[in-house]
């Protein structure tokens, strides 16, 4: 069984015996990086250095253990394992590498890696030039699928995208599309125009990835073709990178809803001190400041409080029914901006759908705490609960559902909408709702 022999390598490693390198190579290679990257640097240096596909193995790695592998070789074993990876992953760590080490490795890169290199290194962080492979396969359309057979198997070795074949003209520019499937049942004799498919989707190199990786989802590709601006073929994104983007960014937004900042390639087990410190500090702090709205709603009501003591006991209650409720409206709201589901324009009709549900959801809370203060207090105490809380979880659902319209309104990511952030102006704004009620109610 694969996880019983993944269990045994694992326990071989950590006893370093004897024939842990043939047990290790006898693993796929995701499974050969997945256990290196459990190992401390010096082990997994060792164990890296005696793989059989050294650069399949470093392109399953996280890419600051990539990082740290790298610069532990030499020139030459750095440049032969460069040479050897896909583009896009070549390209990734490349980026990462000192200066000094990137001036040493050009006269050592190969033909295919300069290429790559000279393509694909100038586009910006975050955009389908930066995220894009040169790996792909070109035919001309003139081609017959007899030739285009053949063709293919001259060049299939080099390549591992085969699936689909990008056809261009003499100028690279992007005409059609054909399948590996196409070419085999078609007739020898046809003509690749004949059977391709001529309108094609495809990205474009200044795109964000997020929205490459969306339509590659939407449409169920295996690679989407990217063009520069004048529709010149010049890279293609293939579905593995794209899920590589979606969980990135699904754990950006995710890290943001907790108010802590994208750790950047970094584990969690083996990220510095300091660094989980700056990530997280800013926020907290930013929030302590936040809260002190609350303070400043409770002095201004002092006088009520001091009358109806009761009141203390349930402000905890009401002040985090109405968080909890934000919360839960941010959530739905950042997910379905994130996936495209909502836009701005939506925001009017969706306000009118969010009161109707927070009423109902307020009125439903309402009827039982006002039990709880009927029991605790008397009638009147319970009067103010039951309006209190209505209020509450109303205001607090239409927070949590506007402010990641207004952060997406104003060119900011609509996940720093985050539980803490809504959770903190929902609690100000819910204890001087609660505290306004009872002053009119009460007094």
């Amino acid at each position: 069984m694969p996880d019983q022999h993944l269990t045994q390598v694992r326990e071989s490693l950590k006893q370093q015996q004897a024939n842990v390198d043939q047990q290790l190579s006898e693993l796929n290679v995701a499974d050969q990086a997945r256990l290196l990257s459990e190992l401390k640097p010096g082990d997994r240096q060792y164990r890296f250095e005696q793989v059989k596909h050294p650069a399949q193995v470093l392109e399953f790695l996280p890419l600051d253990q990539q990082l740290q592998i790298a610069n532990q070789l030499t020139i030459e074993q750095l440049a032969n394992v460069l040479n050897a990876m896909h583009s896009d992953d070549f390209i990734d760590l490349y980026k990462q590498l000192p200066i000094e080490k990137q001036q040493q490795l050009l006269s050592k890169l190969s033909v295919q890696a300069h290429h790559s290199l000279k393509v694909l290194h100038a586009y910006p962080e975050e955009t389908a030039g930066a995220l894009m492979s040169s790996d792909y396969v070109t035919l001309s359309p003139e081609l017959t699928m007899h030739e285009a057979i053949a063709t293919l198997r001259d060049i299939a070795g080099n390549h591992d995208t085969l699936y689909l074949i990008y056809i261009v003209d003499a100028e690279q520019h992007l005409v059609g599309v054909i399948s590996l499937r196409q070419i085999v049942q078609a007739q020898p004799t046809a003509t690749i125009a004949e059977v391709m498919t001529r309108e094609v989707i495809y990205g474009t190199v200044d795109e964000d990835q997020e929205l490459i990786a969306r339509r590659l989802a939407y449409y169920d590709f295996i690679a989407l073709p990217i063009v520069d601006a004048e529709q010149r073929l010049v890279g293609i994104v293939t579905y593995d990178d794209a899920m590589d983007i979606a969980e990135a960014e699904s754990t950006e937004d995710f890290l943001k809803a907790g108010a802590v900042e994208p750790l950047d390639q970094l584990s969690l087990k083996t990220a510095p001190i300091l660094s989980l410190y700056q990530k997280r500090v800013f926020w907290l702090v930013l929030l302590v400041f936040g809260s002190l709205l609350s303070s400043f709603g409770i002095a201004r009501y002092e006088d009520i409080i001091s009358e109806h003591i009761v009141l203390v006991f349930f402000l905890p209650l009401l002040v985090g029914s109405g968080g909890n409720a934000g919360s839960q409206s941010a959530t739905l709201m950042v997910r379905a901006l994130a996936t495209g589901d909502v836009q701005f324009k939506d925001w009017f009709r969706l306000i009118r759908r969010e009161t109707l549900v927070a009423l109902c959801l307020g009125l439903t809370m309402a009827l039982a705490v006002s039990i709880l203060g009927y029991i605790r207090g008397d009638l009147m105490v319970a009067v103010v609960l039951a309006i209190s809380m209505m209020g509450i979880v109303l205001l607090g659902c239409l927070i949590g559902m506007s402010l990641p319209f207004v952060l997406n309104k104003l060119k900011l990511d609509p996940a720093s909408a985050s539980a803490p952030l809504v959770t903190s102006i929902c609690d100000a704004s819910g204890v001087v709702v609660y505290l306004f009620v009872a002053s009119q109610l009460l007094f």
